[in-house]
């Protein structure tokens, strides 16, 4: 028996660079460099993790939509272990929101052929957390999100989702689409040997074209949300510097309780 896992990984702008919106208040990434999403990296963790632990033949693929330096997210994921890569690349996916993006990945995975999707709980710079409820319905198959713990057995995928006040034990019949949390399990560092292996693994490209997708359904044009109006951050100003001589603690008192820190 065999076992298809598809990861949806994201290529996201560097949270330490400076990043701002360009003319058309899309995300400017040409000035600031990018990377593998981190929550994507539990993703992969967690799929690797389930064909080491399967006494079945696991083939790992890792996906994702985006501009030629997204090569570097898929290179990443194949260097910790995924099996191959498939980048969606096409001038006609700029401004696409998550409802479109959603649409795009579907139509890949369907492609792609899969008995398990596995999504981080959110990207890193849309924070939407949405895309696997998305993805769920979009491929008319189960969904168990936000899961700390997960594995695969018997043409089930059983996970633990841990809340506030309490923990659930959930399960779904593949195929299904799972999301897990940053708490599933920290993910493994790419060795040289994984790294060098990596540059000989298939990654495919496809454009729009190849998933029989219309230009109107994605983009700025097709998107359903819009950003109307951004405005840059303030630059930083110089803080209040507090001098001890005696009433260093009352001053500082003072400052936060003006604030209503206090």
């Amino acid at each position: 028996m065999s076992l298809r896992i598809v990861v949806t990984v994201k290529y996201v702008p560097d949270a330490t660079g400076d990043r701002h919106f360009a003319d058309d208040l899309t995300v400017d990434r040409d000035d600031v460099d990018g990377l593998l999403s981190e929550l994507d990296e539990y993703a992969v963790e967690q799929a690797l993790q389930i064909a080491e632990n399967s006494d079945d033949d696991v083939e790992v693929t890792v996906l994702t939509v985006g501009p030629e330096d997204a090569k570097d997210a898929l290179r990443k994921a194949l260097s910790m272990g995924a099996d191959k890569a498939i980048h969606v690349e096409d001038d006609d996916l700029h401004g696409t929101d998550a409802i479109g993006t959603s649409l795009v990945l579907a139509k890949a995975i369907e492609k792609a052929g899969f008995d398990l999707v596995v999504s981080g709980m959110a990207s890193t710079d849309g924070t939407m957390g949405v895309l696997p409820a998305l993805l769920a319905e979009r491929l008319g198959v189960p969904q168990v999100t936000l899961l700390s713990e997960v594995s695969v057995e018997g043409g089930t995928v059983r996970g633990r989702r841990d809340g506030d006040a309490a923990s659930e034990q959930l399960e779904a019949s593949l195929p299904a689409v799972v999301s897990v949390t940053d708490q599933s399990g920290e993910a493994r560092y790419p060795s040289f040997k994984g790294i060098m292996a990596a540059k000989k693994k298939p990654v495919e490209s496809w454009d729009l074209s190849d998933l029989d997708i219309e230009a109107e359904e994605v983009g700025l044009e097709g998107a359903w949300t819009k950003v109307e109006d951004a405005v840059a951050r303030p630059a930083r100003t110089a803080g209040t510097i507090v001098k001890d001589e005696g009433e260093g603690g009352k001053q500082l008192a003072a400052f936060l309780a003006e604030r209503k820190f206090v």
